[in-house]
């Protein structure tokens, strides 16, 4: 049987990464791969019940960091890892390093209780935290980002931060790349639309989760 397969997207809002995580989904069911397509928060009835809350309800920062890994919880319990035993490839739109960038760097939020909580929640039954295999970070310049989101839908609590705070979550994510570098994969989101498919695409293939058509 197939291994299981792990990706995250991660990035500041208005990085585009959500844009390609269809595209990723697609190559691996074309890849002849069962494929399950998921999101943070979110990903199963109760944890979609949180994201509403914490997309548009007032809190405060440990509040919202309890919510996060609660809805954490129940996506890794009920989604992620039935998939991952069964050998499917698991893509799912931003993950534990999004709750370090956003709550830690952006809310200025505890590391430590955050890493704690992430020992919880994450816990393997062999030992060790459950991780992405891989994570797709979409670099982009706040300054830039925030021009995108402008230009996009009405803003939800986050992505109507001022650029001083994206400037924070874009160093958070910094952080947690140069702490995990082998699990990261940088992309440049500020390139055009195919140029940044192609470096998701070449990434897949030089870490040899795809495979060449014969």
């Amino acid at each position: 049987m197939n291994r299981g397969i792990f990706i995250s997207f991660e990035g500041i809002d208005g990085a585009g990464k959500s844009s390609h995580v269809q595209a990723v989904a697609d190559a691996f069911t074309h890849a002849n791969r069962q494929v399950v397509q998921t999101r943070e928060p979110g990903g199963t009835p109760l944890a979609e019940k949180l994201r509403d809350m914490v997309l548009h309800d007032a809190m405060d920062p440990l509040c919202e960091a309890l919510l996060m890994f609660a809805a954490r919880r129940d996506h890794v319990q009920q989604v992620i890892e039935p998939a991952l035993a069964r050998g499917d490839v698991v893509v799912c739109d931003r993950f534990t390093d999004a709750t370090f960038a956003y709550q830690g760097a952006g809310r200025g939020f505890d590391l430590k209780v955050l890493s704690q909580l992430e020992q919880w929640v994450q816990a393997l039954p062999s030992g060790g935290v459950r991780q992405p295999d891989l994570t797709l970070w979409f670099a982009l310049d706040p300054a830039m980002a925030a021009e995108r989101l402008s230009k996009a839908r009405v803003p939800d609590r986050f992505e109507a931060q001022p650029a001083a705070f994206f400037a924070k979550v874009h160093q958070g994510y910094t952080d947690r790349q140069q702490a995990d570098p082998k699990r990261f994969a940088r992309i440049d989101a500020s390139a055009p639309l195919d140029a940044v498919r192609s470096q998701v695409m070449q990434v897949l293939h030089e870490r040899l989760y795809l495979q060449d058509p014969p």
